[in-house]
């Protein structure tokens, strides 16, 4: 079901390293065996392989260090490592190619600090869009620029934005894989939004009110992932046209939770085809 609104409630939208004294390295380099010597601390766990893990395909939503997170279609997040023996293939080679938009297939291994990257595989094409989200190009112009201002926001910019339509698509409880019709309805939205000039979209994703509070806020974010997911992989909308995406749990309902018509409402994520206040009517 595709459902158009401008409902007001869219826009309400290390660990700490003990460094070792002198004296304390002097201690762990002497025999342990000795009871009077305490060696405070834990190791770093290892990233060497202890066997194959599976293989992931997704699109790189975040990258710290040595670590990347690929969102797979049914909106599941693995966190990788990348270590100087994992083969890149695509783009220019190195970890340098790894950007925030990019679809990839990450061949894995288990290892005690998690999923180690063994081969990452990705095509030129997607890397080509992937630098263009980062770099942006000339083509582009201003609303390059507005794309790029609003991966950087959150719901607190929404008022910078003139709601032109919301789509919103239903899932099962606790679920957040999208129904056929959910997938027609999410090209439809795309294609309205191709033929709205300047527009981006705003990805939020919600759940009835069955669950705990953060149950419910991991489920919306998944929900959200997946639409997005489909948006750029089956429908062909640009990364760099998409808004931050953002889960809200069972806020901002529909409709009421005591019923099961409710909540069937409330299962949902709302794809808002938005136009910057600054570019309307351009």
């Amino acid at each position: 079901m595709r459902l158009i609104s401008n409902r007001p409630g869219v826009l309400a939208l290390l660990a700490i390293v003990a460094m070792p004294t002198a004296a304390s390295v002097y201690a762990q380099a002497q025999d342990t065996s000795d009871p009077n010597i305490i060696v405070n601390g834990q190791p770093e766990p290892s990233t060497a392989p202890l066997g194959k893990g599976p293989e992931v395909k997704g699109i790189i939503t975040a990258r710290n260090g040595s670590k990347i997170k690929v969102v797979s279609n049914d909106g599941t997040a693995s966190i990788i490592t990348i270590t100087e023996t994992t083969q890149i293939k695509g783009g220019n080679k190195t970890s340098a190619s790894l950007l925030n938009g990019l679809p990839v297939t990450v061949k894995t291994m288990q290892s005690e600090a998690g999923l180690v990257a063994s081969q990452i595989n990705f095509r030129g094409g997607d890397f080509k869009t992937a630098t263009m989200i980062r770099n942006g190009t000339a083509q582009q112009f201003d609303e390059q620029t507005a794309a790029t201002e609003a991966l950087r926001g959150r719901m607190g910019d929404i008022d910078k934005y003139n709601i032109k339509s919301t789509t919103n698509v239903h899932f099962d409880t606790g679920k957040a894989a999208l129904s056929p019709n959910a997938k027609s309805d999410l090209c439809a939205a795309a294609a309205e939004a191709e033929a709205t000039n300047n527009a981006l979209m705003l990805v939020v994703g919600y759940t009835d009110s069955t669950g705990s509070q953060d149950f419910n806020q991991v489920l919306s974010e998944k929900r959200a992932g997946a639409v997005i997911n489909y948006l750029q992989q089956a429908c062909h909308w640009k990364p760099y046209r998409m808004l931050t995406p953002t889960g809200m749990a069972s806020a901002d309902p529909l409709a009421d939770n005591s019923t099961e018509e409710g909540k069937a409402q409330n299962r949902r994520v709302s794809v808002n085809i938005l136009v910057s206040k600054g570019l309307d009517g351009l």
